[in-house]
C-alpha cells in the first residue's frame, strides 16, 4: 500500500504545482504515466489478495490477463470499470497520435485520439480523473485491509 500512497504523492504534486506553475503538455503527459503506474500496483495487489483469498486462482504475467480478471472481480463497481477502461488508454498512451494546444496557457489541452474517439485532456478532466483514482485507491485500501 505504500508504494502505492507514493505513487500518488508524486501525481498530486504534478497535478496540482507543477502543472499549475508551467502548464505544458509534458507535465500531462508525465501525470498520466504516473497515474499507470499507480493504477497497475492497484491491480497488481488486488489480484495478490484476491489469489490469497481464493477468490482467483493465477495473477496473470500480462497486463491484458490482468484487466480481464480484475473485471470479473469489480463487474458492479461502475468507479472501478472505468477507471480500467482510463487505464487502457493509459497503457497506449505513448503510442496514441496527441495533439498540443494552448501550452503555457491557463487552457492547456492534450488532444488524444484513443479508439476512434477525440479525448480533451485538460485542466477540468485531469481533476476528473483524480477525482475517479481517488475513489479507486479508496476501494484499494478497504479491499487489501480486509
Amino acid at each position: 500500500m505504500e508504494e502505492i500512497i507514493q505513487e500518488k504523492i508524486s501525481a498530486d504534486h504534478l497535478l496540482y504545482v507543477s502543472l499549475k506553475y508551467t502548464k505544458t503538455c509534458d507535465v500531462i503527459m508525465n501525470l498520466l504515466l504516473r497515474w499507470r503506474k499507480m493504477i497497475e500496483t492497484c491491480i497488481f495487489h488486488i489480484l495478490k489478495d484476491a489469489q490469497k483469498k481464493g477468490k482467483v486462482k493465477d495473477v496473470s504475467e500480462n497486463a491484458i490477463g490482468r484487466i480481464d480478471e480484475i473485471k470479473k472481480l469489480f463487474k458492479k463497481d461502475p468507479n472501478s470499470l472505468k477507471t480500467l477502461d482510463f487505464f487502457m488508454m493509459l497503457r497506449k498512451i505513448e503510442s496514441l497520435k496527441i495533439e498540443r494546444i494552448g501550452e503555457f496557457r491557463k487552457n492547456v489541452n492534450l488532444k488524444v485520439f484513443f479508439r476512434g474517439e477525440e479525448v480533451n485532456i485538460n485542466l477540468e478532466k485531469l481533476k476528473e480523473y483524480a477525482e475517479m483514482l481517488e475513489n479507486f485507491i479508496e476501494m484499494t485500501k478497504k479491499r487489501l485491509s480486509k
